[in-house]
């Protein structure tokens, strides 16, 4: 199958990996030449971890023309923050219908990328669909070299419209089916995404730690304690209601973990803490990371909107946002996916419409 990966960060680098391991031919795209210098000599990634070695790709380009040339999928990789560019760029370039899958959507990402992609093309409709969260558990080590550390079980996956879903991972790479399951809705996969609650509270709740640039913690282990853990079950909580008011049930935190990495626990923290795929994982080491510039807009801000306008009390997220907000002097809530733009889909008032 000929896949194209946008996107040489963790996750990009560890999926066109594991795909060319398994015999598909990876194209892999990056905006910045200067990340991929070295990969677009040797084509080769070398990986530790669950997937282990040296592993050739078939091509390497900043060229989005050829990048979008002939994919039976796109997968992209990047953080939501570059959707809206990415949307743009390929609805610019691309000349043949595919499917496109966002790994991960964060919140309302496919809704998102669909509207900007037809205001560049109309022709080829494209099939986007989104998933909850990252398949691989990873993290680049240089510029050709990654760790995947683990492979997370029944990562949930949704297009605009559900029956669909099934569909669409038979089509996918057989290798990464197995990962994958189907979504009852969108809401599963959007209103289900659980980065922006153990990212964002937890990095800024340990501020000082993570810029003391003299010494590294794990971020899950060290950085959510019992303390932490329960203002980010409140957080959750919160995700939780706004689903139910849409119709839908998503898993708690707490549950997700436990089905994902087949542990136990009775609250968050204990999961996260005999979770054995977050012993190895440091802490950023600065505040300005995707865990806040992603996952604060395109993840809390949108909950926190459609909540509001689902008329839910949504205070300990928007305590977060606005501490954001506050420490990193930016207006996240501006910048970020809000409640106009989500419903310009269906030009309705009524969010429940979009599912």
């Amino acid at each position: 199958m000929n896949v194209t990966v946008i996107g040489a960060g963790n996750l990009g680098l560890a999926m066109a990996a594991h795909l060319s391991k398994c015999g598909n031919t990876v194209t892999l795209w990056n905006r910045s030449r200067k990340t991929i210098e070295k990969l677009m000599k040797t084509r080769t990634i070398h990986c530790q971890g669950v997937i282990e070695g040296p592993v050739k790709i078939g091509q390497v380009t900043d060229d989005i023309k050829e990048a979008v040339k002939d994919p039976d999928v796109i997968l992209i990789t990047t953080p939501a923050n570059s959707h809206r560019y990415l949307a743009e760029i390929i609805g610019k370039n691309i000349r043949k219908e595919t499917i496109i899958v966002l790994n991960p959507g964060r919140t309302f990402g496919a809704l998102e990328f669909q509207q900007v992609y037809s205001d560049y093309n109309k022709e080829y409709k494209q099939t986007i669909a989104e998933t909850q969260t990252t398949i691989h558990v990873c993290r680049k080590i240089n510029d050709d070299m990654v760790n995947i550390i683990a492979l997370k079980l029944d990562v949930l996956i949704s297009t605009f419209d559900h029956n669909q879903n099934e569909a669409i991972i038979s089509k996918l790479p057989e290798c990464i089916r197995q990962y994958l399951a189907p979504a009852k809705s969108m809401v599963e996969t959007s209103i289900g995404n659980v980065g922006m609650i153990l990212h964002c509270a937890p990095l800024l709740l340990n501020a000082g730690w993570t810029e003391n640039q003299k010494k590294i913690y794990k971020y899950y282990y060290d950085g959510i304690t019992p303390t932490v853990g329960r203002l980010i079950e409140k957080i959750d909580n919160e995700r939780v209601s706004v689903s139910r008011k849409l119709g839908y049930e998503v898993e708690s935190a707490r549950d997700w973990m436990k089905r994902t990495y087949n542990i136990e626990g009775q609250t968050l923290y204990e999961c996260i803490q005999n979770n054995d795929a977050y012993k190895t994982i440091d802490a950023p080491n600065t505040l300005e990371h995707r865990y806040i510039f992603e996952d604060i807009p395109h993840g809390l801000v949108a909950l926190e909107s459609v909540g509001k306008k689902l008329g839910l009390d949504m205070k300990n997220t928007s305590l977060i946002i606005d501490l954001a907000s506050s420490l990193m002097e930016v207006d996240f809530r501006k910048i970020g996916r809000n409640l106009k733009d989500v419903l310009r889909e269906k030009n309705s008032r009524d969010v429940r419409a979009l599912f």
